[in-house]
C-alpha cells in the first residue's frame, strides 16, 4: 500500500491533523532522541505542510519554506517518519514529494536544510551535499546542505 499525499497551508490544516503532525513531531523529536526543546518554533503558520497519510494516519511529515524563513534559499525541515514504518523506506518519498513541492509551490530549486550528522547519506542521495561544519543544535550534531 502507498501514501496518500497533501501539501496544506496551517489554516488549512484541520485541528486532527494538527494534533497528529504535532504528535508525531514530539514522538521522534523529543521522545526517541530524548531531547528536550520547544518544537513549536513560531514557523509552522509561515510554511507549507507536507503529509503523507498510510490509513488515514500521519507516518511521514515535513514543512517546506520560502527562501529567508529558515534559511537564505528555500528548506525543508521537520523531516519525519514514523518509527512502525520506517522499513518501507518512506522517508525517500517524502524528500522526493518535499523537493517537487518546494519546486511547484515556490519555483525555486535551491534548498538548504539543517541536518542531523547521522542522516547526511540520506540527504546526500537526494542531491544535497555538506556546506558547513557539524554544529550542535539542541544538543544533536547537525550539518547544514544545500541542494542546488
Amino acid at each position: 500500500m502507498s501514501l496518500q499525499w497533501e501539501i496544506k497551508e496551517f489554516e488549512s490544516l484541520t485541528v486532527n491533523e494538527l494534533y497528529d503532525m504535532l504528535r508525531l513531531r514530539s514522538e521522534i523529536f523529543v521522545v526517541e532522541q530524548t531531547c528536550v526543546y520547544l518544537d513549536l518554533d513560531g514557523k509552522d503558520k509561515k510554511g507549507l505542510h507536507l503529509m503523507g497519510k498510510f490509513k488515514g494516519k500521519i507516518v511521514a511529515y515535513s514543512r517546506l519554506f520560502q527562501p529567508g524563513i529558515s534559511f537564505d534559499n528555500a528548506s525543508i525541515g521537520r523531516v519525519v517518519v514514523d518509527a512502525n514504518y520506517r522499513d518501507r523506506k518512506w522517508g525517500h518519498e517524502l524528500m522526493q514529494k518535499a523537493i517537487a513541492g518546494i519546486h511547484k509551490h515556490f519555483g525555486e530549486s535551491k534548498i538548504t536544510i539543517g541536518a542531523q550528522l547521522y542522516l547526511k547519506k540520506f540527504y546526500e542521495s537526494h542531491g544535497f551535499v555538506q556546506t558547513s561544519e557539524m554544529y550542535l543544535e539542541d544538543d544533536i550534531p547537525h550539518i547544514e546542505m544545500k541542494r542546488e
